[in-house]
């Protein structure tokens, strides 16, 4: 089946209350993949930047969430118009070694960061229980992969999509810890840049974490998997999109990816109004955070900061393993996708499988995951520009786009965004 294109992309003429109802329809995979980026490794990491740094890299909330908005929105676009992931529209323009060392990256860093999430979650439940973090561990694993390969995909993006208000507790967190607000508005507007290797680093690792390889193999795959909730089972089928469903999504990214800063921002804010100004800076994990944050913000505060580690996990989990699957079952021909059944993707959800029980073993072989995932950020943040490369190539591509490429103002973006990510990590070595 073929799609007029010119047909689709006309935007049709609909009435407000038309338009307002397929909004609130759409909106669910920019929403979770911005959400999942706040997961508790994240968590970790904002931590570490607000706990040595202070306020000084707030600045980064404000240049991320454009930055991450039009990667996410590439992502997108080339999913919802080639009815393909990110990893089955590469295939088609580099060889396959290239994918391949992409696609491995990223199940060895993806990996890692499940493991240091399921620490993380499972260390905040201890705090709330007293029962040891090792049988949280499992049980969490458990239950994220029984949910993974049982439900149906629209289940699993309804679940997540409510999980998304669990981040409410970070704004909230701070509020209650209270801050010098001409300072925060100081460190917002006026960057200031590292002065060290150490400090460069962590603002690689922050752009690594926030604009992460995962999230571009995850928000190009949700694309089709919506498309395929509504019958569109065959990539012909799914080829082009409205201009409609084009701006539709375009909010739901901008929406996902501005509350996914506007918590890293006060995750950096808590613990550089709470830690820093204590003089507590060697914080390596999101519960050392939480413990540290009792005697400057009290249980409830520390209680919120806590259950919000918890409840991010289980939204952050199956992105990660969802999005190796899908870039691995892309690369090398399976059957995959979270609507289909486990007899119908045996590999896809083998893999996914795999990886979350590696993660548990790696809690359970004395590696430190989180330490291990600060540098992973830290990877990420050096190869994710060289990924960004090749998404622009294919989002310029108007055969592999169906005569709708990305608009001009995105690619620069986007592009802008993959020069700054060479620079961080280049000053990172040479400063």
């Amino acid at each position: 089946m073929t799609i007029n294109i010119d047909a689709k992309t006309a935007a049709p003429k609909s009435s407000p209350s038309r338009w307002i109802k397929s909004l609130l329809k759409s909106l669910g995979p920019g929403i979770i993949t911005g959400a999942a980026d706040d997961d508790p490794s994240g968590i970790a990491t904002y931590s570490v930047a607000g706990s040595q740094l202070g306020t000084r890299l707030l600045w980064t909330a404000l240049l991320t969430w454009p930055l991450m908005a039009a990667v996410q929105m590439m992502c997108a676009r080339i999913g919802q118009v080639t009815g393909q992931g990110l990893a089955g529209n590469l295939k088609q323009r580099f060889p396959k070694w290239v994918l391949l060392t992409f696609v491995i990256a990223l199940l060895l860093a993806n990996t890692i960061n499940i493991a240091a999430d399921l620490a993380g979650m499972a260390d905040a439940a201890a705090m709330l229980t007293g029962i040891n973090s090792h049988r949280f561990v499992i049980a969490f694993a458990i239950v994220i992969s029984w949910a993974t390969v049982r439900l149906e995909y629209r289940q699993i993006a309804n679940t997540l999509k409510w999980l998304v208000l669990v981040l409410f507790a970070y704004p909230v967190t701070a509020f209650v810890v209270g801050a010098d607000w001409g300072q925060v508005m100081r460190d917002t507007l006026i960057p200031s840049l590292p002065h060290s290797r150490n400090e460069w680093a962590t603002l690689v690792a922050i752009l690594g974490i926030t604009i992460s390889p995962y999230l571009f193999f995850w928000q190009a795959s949700e694309e089709v998997e919506e498309e395929k909730t509504e019958g569109r089972n065959s990539i012909a089928s799914r080829k082009g999109a409205t201009a409609e469903e084009l701006t539709l999504r375009n909010i739901d990214v901008g929406v996902g990816a501005f509350f996914s800063n506007t918590v890293m921002f006060f995750i950096i804010l808590t613990t550089a109004i709470t830690l820093n100004r204590h003089g507590i800076t060697n914080i390596e994990t999101s519960r050392q955070a939480a413990e540290a944050l009792r005697p400057f913000a009290g249980r409830f505060t520390t209680t919120l900061f806590t259950l919000g580690i918890v409840g991010v996990g289980f939204l952050a989990i199956p992105t990660l393993a969802g999005s190796a699957a899908y870039a691995f079952a892309e690369t090398l021909g399976w059957h995959q996708g979270l609507s289909k059944k486990l007899n119908q993707a045996g590999w896809f959800y083998a893999l996914i499988l795999v990886s979350t029980a590696a993660g548990v073993a790696l809690d359970f072989i004395g590696i430190n995951p989180v330490k291990a995932l600060y540098w992973t950020a830290v990877i990420n943040g050096l190869l994710a520009p060289f990924l960004l490369v090749a998404i622009l190539i294919v989002a310029a591509d108007k055969k592999l786009m169906q005569n709708q490429p990305s608009s001009r103002l995105g690619w620069t973006l986007v592009a802008i965004t993959t020069v700054a990510m060479f620079i961080a990590g280049v000053a990172m070595f040479v400063v």
